[in-house]
Order: structure tokens, then C-alpha cells, then sequence
């Protein structure tokens, strides 16, 4: 597990509605609407905050139906706290979680979006050979 800088803190906790949009919006990542946000944090499977003198400053979860599909989102850092290696004690936390209770043979997918996610490749997650269609439904 990556060690954080002095100040920082791992919570295995659910953000707020509005942190999760902040965080969202702050680090460039598509805002979502509060009341899809409220619907969808009750549901995750497993979230991380990174803490920083009582902010959130950076977060991940993990999404899906708990037995053959998981999916790796929201991993943002905000940008002032960039470079720290914030991100990879997020995917760390996820890794970890996933390993004790995803079962073996689940699919557990992790999109990279943009310039981020440079550190997924190093925790197991690689790109696929297969073709990959990703249809999306905008409502």
C-alpha cells in the first residue's frame, strides 16, 4: 500500500452528494445530477476518500452486482493535491477490496478517461486485445 504525505487520510466512507460533484466537476471528470448522485452512492459496492484537514480531496469506487461484474470508477485527485500519489493509494484501497470479495472469475472493468488513470496498469489492469463496443444512452 502507498504510503500518504503527512496531513492525508484513507476513509472507507460515501461521500457526500455534493463533494461527490465537486470532486467530479473540480477534477474534470462529467458532472452528474444530484438527484442521479443520490440514487447512485447508496448503491456503490465500495468507496474511498482520500482526506485532507477534513476535505475530500480525492475518491474512487467500485460499482456493479457484487457477484460477476465490478466496475473501477470515479478516481479523481483534485488538482491541487496532484502528484502525491493520491490516485494510486485509491487504486490500492480498490485492489484490495476487490480481492478479498470479488469472486474468482468476476469481470472487474477500469476505463481510463482522458489523461488520467496512469497508474492502473501497474495494479493488474491492462488494455484488452479484443474489440470493446461501448454503447452510451444519454437520458
Amino acid at each position: 500500500m502507498p504510503a500518504l504525505p503527512p496531513s492525508y487520510a484513507i476513509a472507507h466512507a460515501t461521500p457526500s452528494v455534493e463533494t461527490y460533484i465537486a470532486l467530479r466537476t473540480t477534477t474534470g471528470l462529467t458532472p452528474f445530477s444530484p438527484e442521479a448522485s443520490a440514487r447512485a452512492l447508496p448503491n456503490s459496492l465500495f468507496t474511498v476518500l482520500i482526506m485532507h484537514e477534513g476535505e475530500a480531496v480525492g475518491m474512487g469506487r467500485i460499482i456493479g452486482d457484487g457477484g460477476c461484474f465490478f466496475q473501477v470508477t470515479d478516481i479523481c485527485t483534485h488538482p491541487a493535491h496532484r502528484g502525491l500519489g493520491l490516485a494510486k493509494a485509491v487504486m490500492a484501497e480498490l485492489t484490495t477490496w476487490l480481492d478479498g470479495n470479488a469472486p474468482r472469475g468476476a469481470w472487474v472493468g477500469c476505463r481510463r478517461m482522458g489523461r488520467q488513470g496512469g497508474c492502473i496498469g501497474s495494479l493488474g489492469f491492462g488494455r484488452r486485445r479484443r474489440r470493446l463496443i461501448v454503447w452510451g444512452w444519454r437520458g
